[in-house]
């Protein structure tokens, strides 16, 4: 059965967009609640994204992991906004929500891989002469180029700011 066959799936919706719909119908049948409604949540921000602006267009696979890595980034925000309320079971909530967005991204790099990326793209900047807090604009934007959404710009700023700082 292709996914044209499929009710509730589109024939130009990325492989990552069938998948949710087709894990949404599984978790529906195993009753899993946060799953579902974790999903149905993911589902939906495809959609808005895919009717934002001028014209409704089907999103491309990075557009639709950029989507879900913004979605991980308001639960892991919203998780700790509820730790800091003491609100422990909303919290709880939001990272069960954020450990099934996160199952759908890429794993993300280790730190000593991260860091390791870091020193070499510090060092090619030093190199052609861009020194300090001066080169973090040339930096993040040859970092953030190799790691392509495998680690959280927050903390690849931190390692550049740190790097850049040491050197």
């Amino acid at each position: 059965m292709s996914d044209a066959d499929t009710p509730g799936v589109r024939p130009t919706a990325s492989p990552l967009h069938a998948r949710l719909q087709s894990d949404l119908t599984e978790a529906m049948r195993a009753r899993d609640e946060v799953r579902v409604a974790t999903l149905r949540m993911a589902l939906s921000s495809l959609r808005v994204e895919e009717v934002s602006g001028p014209q409704a267009r089907s999103l491309s696979q990075d557009e639709a992991l950029a989507v879900l890595r913004r979605e991980a980034k308001k639960r892991r925000e919203a998780a700790a906004a509820f730790d800091g309320a003491g609100r422990p079971e909303k919290a709880d909530r939001e990272r069960a929500e954020l450990a099934v967005v996160e199952s759908y991204l890429p794993a993300q790099l280790g730190q000593d891989e991260l860091t390791a990326i870091v020193a070499q793209e510090v060092a090619a900047a030093a190199q052609a002469g861009a020194r300090g807090q001066a080169a973090m604009g040339t930096v993040m934007k040859a970092v953030q180029a190799r790691v392509a959404g495998r680690a959280e710009g927050g903390r690849v700023a931190a390692l550049v700011r740190a790097r850049l700082a040491a050197s």
